[in-house]
């Protein structure tokens, strides 16, 4: 884990560059709404990747005021239809001011449409989202990239990704051999790793170099272990001038204790 300076100074150096989008911050229209009465509540597991990771965009994403990062809140993303809605897991949007906070996204009034959405599979929803979900949010509102993930680490891992090539067909991302794919769209690479004392598979970002964008805790610790390499450093620096304070008050008393046997001879020699 690099330090935080250093780490600051990547995330200056990798992070994304884009125009603001043409539309209008906009917290919420009427006759749009904003809640429903189906909401499927998440399992521990979800509960746990949708934190930790929506945690991590948004301080990675803090030194940009036109990124705005999204958690299970409505998209709506044809006016005038309030049936063209969608509620991702996670999803970020560039160009677009991260405050006032919305109640709802609205593609068209803001101007700008999420750059990458990840969804976490749960047994209600993962049919939609290997299927039709990629449809919906490549072609139909505009995503650049669409990702799903398994978090529970009973289940059988998958961690999938989609983009549209240069042609404007539907790809799906090649994995590499640890089983991580590259967001083009955040410069981001994404690769999970199995926590067996939560039993959660946590899909984590790391910057293109490889490293780990950390989590608050691991931010925490990094910030205790510089203020201890500093404290460290200030002790030591303070030992070493007590040593060069002794040594040359050695130094000076052994000067001054030859000068009294030198004068004191010179008397011997005198007399």
């Amino acid at each position: 884990m690099d330090t935080i300076n250093g780490f600051e100074f990547k995330q200056r150096k990798y992070m994304p560059v884009f125009p603001k989008a043409n539309g209008k911050t906009t917290a919420y229209i009427e006759g749009y709404p904003c809640e429903d009465d189906e909401h499927i509540s998440a399992t521990f597991f979800h509960g746990e990747q949708i934190n930790t990771l929506a945690d991590q965009f948004k301080r990675y994403f803090a030194i940009n005021e036109l990124v705005m990062i999204g958690i299970d809140s409505f998209i709506y993303y044809s006016e005038g239809d309030i049936t063209k809605c969608v509620a991702p897991d996670i999803y970020i949007v560039f160009g677009v001011a991260k405050y006032p906070l919305r109640r709802s996204f609205y593609t068209w009034a803001e101007g700008a449409a999420p750059v990458a959405v990840f969804e976490f599979l749960s047994d209600a929803t993962a049919h939609q989202d290997r299927t039709e979900k990629v449809n919906v949010y490549l072609n139909d509102i505009g995503v650049q990239e669409y990702f799903i993930h398994q978090p529970e680490l009973k289940k059988p891992a998958e961690f999938r990704g989609w983009r549209k090539d240069p042609s404007g067909s539907i790809i799906e991302m090649e994995p590499d051999p640890q089983g991580g794919l590259f967001s083009e769209a955040l410069n981001l690479y994404f690769r999970y790793e199995e926590q067996h004392r939560t039993h959660v598979r946590l899909l984590r970002p790391y910057l293109p170099d490889g490293t780990p964008i950390p989590t608050s805790l691991e931010e925490q610790h990094l910030k205790e272990a510089a203020e201890a390499r500093a404290e460290e450093e200030a002790r030591l620096k303070e030992v070493a001038q007590a040593r060069a304070e002794e040594e040359a008050q050695r130094r000076q008393d052994a000067e001054t204790e030859l000068e009294r046997l030198r004068t004191q001879l010179a008397d011997l020699q005198n007399q």
